[in-house]
């Protein structure tokens, strides 16, 4: 029966092969399927679904092994022929975006895709231990049963109000277990309920039957682990009906993410099991099953790993599986891009074991011999190849080479020192300052990548300052571009020193740090401990980011203020005017102006008239004389004549 990964979505699947525990399949942040040798700890196969990012994988489940003999089975086993002996091939992947893949590792490729029943993400599936029937849960709440000869749902039904995080197939074939927060039990035959459980008050993440007695003969248990539960329950399937609560309970630190177990065949063998938690330790149980038990068990032994270094830190575990052998166990741990697979003896005597292990020293040794996918030609050393050399990397200008030369290890072309390199840095920007003629020697792109490799590996402040001084953001990007992949993270932690110091120099960081992230966003994504790698850089950002908000209002009040200043300035540099006037008009008296308010007043009088006529005659005659006169003060005083006359006429009148 196929091994159950756990399918809660927070968890990346990892399983071992069943029975003889050759394989072991896992999914990891990038999404990419990938299957280890447990014997050879190399990698046997990887495989890249086409929406691996996009549909992310949740669960995994091994088909059941087979033999090539069965008629039934020959379309699934067809790549073994003539082999007797029982092998794990098929795998069953569930997407996130409702889709069920099914990977040979016979074939090494995709062997079919079930699609088009679910609406939703696929939580979990689990396969028939004897018909070539495949089951899914959903989060669209319906259970899919799938026939694999014809890539079709042969049935599908509603199995609960919430999402189906769960399943599990008995191992007679005939039950089925479903979990969302309500675990039920279904007839295969007729799809209807048998039985309901209830007593979690989370997501159900992970079912396995523990024996393998009929339902009829009070001997059927089944286990089960909750999200944020830390502890497994056992339920029995009762003929009564009364079987409402679990009957036995086993404590654990955290909540279960993987769980392998030797089912009991009779009262008298016990179940013995292997629960990995989230935290990543082991806990180890054996227990008879015979009716319900009040006090809760605990394990019979928790094992932990840790390195090797003077602060020990723990290794994560990341799954187990039980050997025929009592004591032996065989175990997965580090990450899951990189896991190393462990065959362990664990005195179970002891209630807690803990491991030491140097994982890099582990990781080196397998990554030398696993399966690498990069031939590299043999060439003679006689043999000319004719490519052209990558820029910056040819040797001393020969009379035949022209460039031809590439950089290899069996070669015996001499190579520039750092101080020639370094030379060549100072004449490059000499060059492109002044025009440097055509002969001289001109820094390329690649020689950039080489110093910043070299300055990084023996931490040399000359080089990366040389390197860092570039302001030209083509070359920024080139040179990160061709950054083999292990420089990458020393770059940014060498970034991150730099941009906590002088201001000047954190601005020539940035855009290092922009091409950083354009380039190898992919790569830092795919670390499992980047959060704590990247952790310092962060929290600087952050509180810049938030120092930032205060400086932009103090720009603005300052702009204000500055502002102000500036229109008070100008305004006082208004007043400043030349005050000497263009032109000047003067009155001489306060009676000539009564006298020329009188003289707009009509008057009925003939008199009057008389004198208005006489005045239009004596200002003709005026006429010639004050044109041939150019000052105004003869105008004034004609004027002021005229009206001493007008006031003598009315003089006149009155009396």
């Amino acid at each position: 029966m196929a091994a159950d990964a756990g399918s809660s979505t927070l968890q990346l699947p990892c399983v071992f092969s069943p029975k003889s525990r050759q394989y072991l399949a896992l999914c990891a942040q990038d999404g990419r399927l990938r299957i280890w040798n447990t014997d050879s700890k190399t990698l046997q196969q990887e495989y890249v679904p086409s929406a691996h990012l996009s549909a992310t994988c949740i669960c995994i489940a091994w088909g059941p092994c087979r033999i090539v003999k069965e008629g039934p089975q020959r379309k699934k086993r067809k790549s073994e022929a003539g082999q007797v002996e029982e092998k794990a091939d098929l795998l069953a992947m569930g997407t996130a975006a409702g889709s069920v893949l099914i990977y040979s590792t016979a074939k090494g490729a995709l062997h079919c895709t079930l699609d088009g029943g679910h609406s939703g993400g696929v939580n979990c599936v689990q396969w028939h231990p004897e018909d070539s029937l495949l089951y899914s849960g959903s989060d669209d709440t319906n259970i899919i049963e799938w026939d694999l000869q014809t890539g079709k749902a042969r049935s599908k039904w509603k199995a609960d109000r919430a999402a189906v995080t769960s399943l599990c197939v008995s191992p007679d074939g005939k039950l089925l277990l479903s979990a969302g927060q309500i675990i039920k039990m279904w007839d295969l035959d007729t799809k209807e309920v048998y039985r309901k459980f209830t007593g979690h008050s989370s997501a159900v993440t992970t079912l396995r039957f523990a024996t393998t007695r009929p339902p009829d003969s009070n001997g059927l248990y089944f286990l089960s682990g909750a999200a944020h539960e830390r502890l497994l329950s056992v339920w029995q399937v009762r003929e009564d009906g009364k079987d409402k609560n679990s009957v036995v309970s086993f404590t654990l630190t955290d909540e279960p993410k993987h769980i392998d177990l030797v089912a009991s065949n009779s009262k008298e063998e016990a179940v013995r099991l292997a629960v990995v938690c989230k935290d990543g330790q082991l806990h180890l149980f054996e227990h008879f099953l015979n009716g319900p038990c009040k006090k809760p068990f605990s394990p019979v032994c928790t094992v932990q790993m840790s390195d090797t270094k003077d602060s020990p830190a723990p290794i994560p575990l990341l799954a187990a599986a039980l050997r025929a052998d009592a004591r032996s166990v065989l175990l997965a741990y580090g990450n899951h891009l990189q896991p190393v697979m462990e065959k362990v003896e664990i005195n179970t005597a002891e209630r807690h074991v803990c491991l030491t292990r140097d994982v890099q020293t582990n990781l080196s040794l397998s990554m030398e011999s696993t399966v690498s996918k990069v031939k590299t030609p043999i060439v003679n050393a006689k043999s000319r190849v004719l490519v052209p050399g990558l820029p910056g990397h040819q040797a001393p200008v020969k009379g035949t080479s022209q460039g031809s030369e590439k950089r290899k290890k069996d070669t015996d072309t001499k190579e520039m020192s750092i101080a020639e390199r370094l030379g060549e840095i100072d004449l490059s920007t000499v060059s492109t300052e002044k025009g440097a003629p055509k002969g001289t020697a001109s820094l390329q792109t690649d020689n950039f990548a080489v110093l910043l490799v070299q300055g990084l590996e023996s931490n040399d402040a000359n080089i990366l300052n040389k390197v860092f001084q570039t302001r030209k953001e083509m070359v920024i990007k080139k040179t990160v571009a061709r950054l083999p992949l292990p420089a990458v993270l020393p770059l940014v932690e060498e970034i991150t020193k730099r941009l906590q110091g002088h201001p000047f120099t954190a601005v020539l960081m940035v855009r290092w740090l922009k091409a950083v992230l354009m380039h190898h966003t992919s790569y830092l994504a795919s670390l499992p401990d980047l959060v704590t790698q990247l952790g310092v850089l962060y929290h600087m950002i952050e509180s810049r980011v938030k120092m930032f908000h205060k400086l932009t209002k103090l720009h603005g009040k300052l702009y204000l203020l500055m502002t102000q200043v500036a229109t008070s300035d100008s305004s006082n540099t208004v007043t400043d005017v030349d005050h000497t006037a263009k032109l000047v008009y003067e009155e001489e008296s306060s009676d000539e102006d009564e006298a020329s308010g009188d003289e707009g007043l009509p008057d009925d009088d003939d008199d009057s008239d008389n004198w208005e006529e006489e005045e239009v005659m004596e200002d003709d005659k005026e006429e010639p004389a004050d044109e041939e006169n150019d000052d105004p003060d003869s105008r004034t005083d004609s004027k002021a004549n005229g009206e001493e006359d007008m006031e003598h006429g009315n003089e006149s009148e009155e009396e």
